[in-house]
């Protein structure tokens, strides 16, 4: 790089990610090294609408051998001009690039591979995600060379801030003339937080440092499936094809965690169903097993629905205790405190009950909001720091031993149960058909109204979509099936679904009731 002008570096990082401390030990390591350097920042917009961007200029020259001269610093970052672009999150990083920052011959982008999803990513029913391998194929078309950290990774093992993470990475880089020790003693000026520091700025500089040279293609993919795969069962590993095993091992590990081992081997039977049912209609294993992957993956999340008693089972791990004390960044003698806030409602709580129990309750609480009044809900505040609120919470997770009596579980099961006939019934005509409706799991989503709301349109589907088959048109079938999902998940409110289910031949949605509630006006008061 040419001596005659300074080093250009723009760093992106969302709130509370340690922007301004990372801008803050740059130019403390250039003062240590001998080296001119300026700062600024440009604050971002909350809620995820931008980052905070800071700017450094280091001048490649050390002071002594400027005579007395001193360069001139800008104040803004120019487009297509920067030399590295830091950033801790990879959607944001692919931002800055479409903002132009960035240029294909003259920088160096050093990215996070983690996410913090955006509004609109959330908003949708489906997966409404920025597909990560699109952007690492963005990022780089528009670098001369591409470093990727799993940043947030770094910093959720060693307890320290993402900032740390993204120094080492930039260290371990080679754009800056500074010796390593440079940076650490800029570090070791933290005070107690230090020693953390320390530990995630040598982990990502590690990382990059082993990669330098190598070409970055996708964020590291996760290490779970291998992990699990070894507490699957080894008959039923030998009886599943390889395709499907690491799907159907997260599957059972997390039933076996959910329930038992009962509940986990009825959720081997039932993939045992889907696989001869895939066999059957794909005897030449033409579509590599694909419906009995995405059935493993969905069977399994729908089985594991969330209650008061996995809630309650969730909140006694001691790794999220321990979570807990890494966002606070609590000391070994730091006292943490932990209210849980719950408003379980009807529906919620006579889940719990047998069946004759529950709809009494049920149908209790529906004379209410016929009358017009609001659903019951039984608000609570516990302190699960201490005794009595471990306690309450020990009792609720120890009641999972009864689940498989509860109104909630029959319901489920029931449903779950008239999906795989539907998807079986469909596959024997044609294996796409088949397959769109397996992927109808995904309908099913959060918890309380909104799962309630995506079950009904499931449900709805496969009374109608099931009957109006015709095998002559398979293939129309498998198309009306595929956009009637994406138009459920697509608008919350229904109208796209009705609109697309009346348009293949089936009914809209029966309208609910919605009673009338007259409030009596407030008489103004007389003067």
């Amino acid at each position: 790089m040419a001596n005659d002008r300074p080093v250009c570096l723009l760093l992106c990082a969302l709130g509370g990610e340690g922007g301004g401390v990372l801008s803050n030990w740059l130019i403390e390591t250039a003062r240590r090294a001998g080296y001119l350097a300026q700062k600024t920042s440009i604050p971002g917009v909350a809620q995820r609408t931008g980052a905070t961007t800071y700017y450094v200029e280091i001048y490649p020259v050390p002071i002594e051998q400027l005579g007395g001269r001193k360069p001139v610093f800008s104040l803004y970052p120019v487009p297509g001009m920067v030399d590295a672009l830091i950033s801790s999150e990879l959607l944001e990083t692919a931002r800055q690039v479409a903002l132009g920052m960035a240029d294909a011959l003259n920088t160096v982008i050093v990215s996070s591979t983690s996410r913090s999803l955006t509004t609109n990513e959330r908003i949708p029913m489906g997966d409404g995600r920025f597909d990560s391998t699109r952007l690492v194929e963005v990022l780089r078309a528009n670098s001369r060379a591409l470093h990727l950290v799993d940043m947030g990774g770094i910093a959720r093992d060693t307890g320290t801030a993402v900032s740390a993470a993204m120094l080492g990475a930039v260290a371990a880089s080679g754009l800056l003339p500074f010796a390593l020790h440079d940076f650490e003693a800029a570090i070791a000026e933290g005070g107690k937080s230090a020693r953390v520091n320390l530990e995630g700025f040598t982990r990502a500089y590690l990382e990059v440092a082993q990669a330098r040279g190598a070409t970055a293609t996708a964020p590291p993919a996760h290490g779970f499936a291998s992990q699990t795969s070894r507490r699957l069962p080894e008959a039923v590993r030998a009886s599943f094809p390889a395709a499907a095993q690491d799907m159907l091992a997260l599957g059972y590990a997390r039933l076996l965690d959910y329930q038992d081992v009962a509940y986990a081997d009825l959720y081997v039977r039932r993939m045992q169903r889907v696989l001869d049912g895939e066999r059957a209609s794909d005897p030449e294993a033409a579509h590599d097993y694909a419906t009995t992957r995405e059935m493993a993956r969905w069977l399994a999340l729908w089985m594991a629905f969330d209650d008061v008693i996995r809630v309650a089972d969730l909140k006694l791990r001691g790794s999220r205790r321990l979570r807990v004390r890494k966002e606070v960044r609590a000391g070994e003698g730091d006292i943490v405190k932990i209210y849980d806030y719950f408003r379980p409602g009807v529906a919620e709580l006579a889940g719990l009950l047998p069946a004759p129990l529950a709809h009494l309750v049920l149908r209790w609480d529906d004379a209410r909001r016929q009358r017009g009044m609001t659903s019951a809900s039984l608000p609570l505040v516990l302190a699960t720091h201490t005794a009595m609120g471990t306690l309450i919470l020990r009792a609720l997770a120890a009641l999972r031993r009864y689940r498989p009596r509860s109104h909630r579980y029959a319901r489920e099961q029931a449903l779950i149960e008239h999906w795989m006939q539907a998807v079986q019934t469909l596959q024997q005509q044609d294996w796409r058909c088949g397959y769109e409706m397996a992927l109808c799991a995904r309908l099913i989503k959060g918890y309380g109204a909104t799962n309630e709301h995506g079950k009904g349109n499931l449900q709805h589907l496969l009374e109608n979509f099931v009957q109006i088959a015709n095998p002559a048109a398979p293939a129309f079938h498998a198309q009306a099936i595929a956009r009637a999902r994406e138009a459920a998940l697509a608008d919350d409110a229904g109208k796209t679904f009705d609109t697309v289910l009346q348009s293949y031949g089936a009914p809209a949605r029966p309208r609910k009731a919605v009673p009338i509630r007259f409030v009596k006006r407030a008489r103004a008061p007389t003067l």
